[in-house]
C-alpha cells in the first residue's frame, strides 16, 4: 500500500462550504436532479444486500430525502441525518410522521460526533467530497461502524464537469471547478483505513442545458459551486465570463442542439471487519455505461 495520505489536490474551504450549502437549503431540492437520481441507485443496490441494521447514519443527508427513504425501507432502524449545514437539517426534519421525524446531527465528516461502534450502516450520497483528507474520513467511517457493519457511499471523479473546465481553461489558468480524486485512489484510501473488501465501479451521466449560464445557476443553487482554497477570489470580469462561455460552445451538441454537462458518478462500498478477518483485496473497478439526464430548456 502506497505510504501517502488521499487528499483532495486543492483543499476545500469548509467554512465557505458551509455557507454555500446552507443558502441553498430551500430550494436545493429544486434542483438536485442527479443527486436524486444517484441516490436512488444507490437504494436500489441495499436490495441486494442481507443486512438489517439497528442504526443508520447518513453522512451529507442535505434535505433529507434518502434519510426519509432509509427509514421507509428500514422501519425497525434508527436513523440519524448528518450534514455539515444546519439549514439543510431544518429541511431534513420537515420529512416523516409526528411520531418518527428524523434524527438530526449537524457535523463534519471529517470528525464524526458519533460514538465509536454504534452505527450498522453508513449511507453517504455525494459528500466525500467535501473531505480535504480521505483517510481521516474513512477511519472516522470504519471507528463509528460496528464490526459487520456496512458503508455505502457515492461521490464524483475526475471527468465531472470537464466541458466546464475545459472552458475555463481556455480563458485563464485560475481553478474555477472543483477538484475531484480518481476512483482507484478512493479505493485505495477505503483499505488504507482498514475497511475490508471494497468494491468500487463508475457511471457516465449528462445533464444538458440550453445556455452554460443555466448550469453555473444550478450549480449555485446546490451549493456545489468552486469553494477550493485557491479559487479565484472576487468577482469574474464580465469579459472573461463571456469567453468562458464561448469556449463552452464548443461542446455544444449536434443531435439536439444542447450543452452537456458531464458527471463521473463513482459508487463504492466496503465493510468493517469482522474481528479476526483480514482482507487484503484489491478494489474492483467495473465501468458502466452511463445515461443521459435531459434538462432541455433550462436557460439562465
Amino acid at each position: 500500500m502506497p505510504d501517502r495520505q488521499h487528499r483532495i489536490d486543492n483543499r476545500i474551504d469548509k467554512g465557505q462550504a458551509r455557507r454555500a450549502f446552507s443558502r441553498a437549503a430551500e430550494r436545493y431540492d429544486q434542483v438536485a436532479v442527479l443527486q436524486r437520481e444517484i441516490g436512488q441507485r444507490m437504494l436500489e443496490r441495499l436490495e441486494l444486500v442481507r443486512l438489517q441494521p439497528q442504526v443508520i447514519l447518513d453522512i451529507g443527508a442535505g434535505t433529507g430525502v434518502a434519510t426519509a427513504a432509509l427509514a421507509a425501507r428500514y422501519r425497525k432502524s434508527r436513523v440519524l441525518a448528518l450534514d455539515f449545514a444546519f439549514p439543510m437539517l431544518l429541511q431534513t426534519r420537515k420529512r416523516g410522521g409526528w411520531l418518527r421525524k428524523p434524527r438530526c446531527i449537524c457535523g463534519d465528516l471529517e470528525q464524526l460526533p458519533v460514538a465509536e461502534q454504534s452505527v450498522d450502516l453508513i449511507y453517504s450520497n455525494a459528500a466525500i467530497q467535501w473531505s480535504n483528507d480521505l483517510d481521516t474520513t474513512f477511519a472516522e467511517f470504519r471507528r463509528v461502524l460496528r464490526p459487520g457493519g456496512l458503508l455505502m457511499f457515492t461521490t464524483f471523479g475526475p471527468d465531472t464537469l470537464k466541458e466546464l473546465r475545459a472552458a475555463w481553461a481556455a480563458v485563464d489558468s485560475g481553478a474555477h471547478v472543483s477538484t475531484f480524486m480518481d476512483m482507484h485512489d478512493v479505493g485505495d484510501a477505503l483499505l488504507s483505513a482498514g475497511l475490508a473488501d471494497p468494491v468500487m465501479d463508475v457511471d457516465r451521466m449528462t445533464l444538458t442545458y440550453e445556455r452554460v449560464s443555466g448550469l453555473m445557476k444550478d450549480l449555485k443553487i446546490l451549493g456545489a459551486h468552486n469553494v477550493n482554497h485557491d479559487r479565484p477570489r472576487g468577482l469574474t470580469g464580465k469579459g472573461r465570463l463571456q469567453a468562458m462561455q464561448s469556449a463552452y460552445e464548443a461542446f455544444r451538441r449536434d443531435q439536439d442542439g444542447l450543452l452537456p454537462a458531464s458527471y463521473e458518478v463513482v459508487y463504492g462500498h466496503a465493510w468493517a471487519p469482522e474481528a479476526g478477518h483480514r482482507s487484503n483485496a484489491p478494489s474492483i473497478a467495473l465501468d458502466s455505461i452511463g445515461r443521459d439526464l435531459n434538462r432541455a430548456g433550462r436557460s439562465g
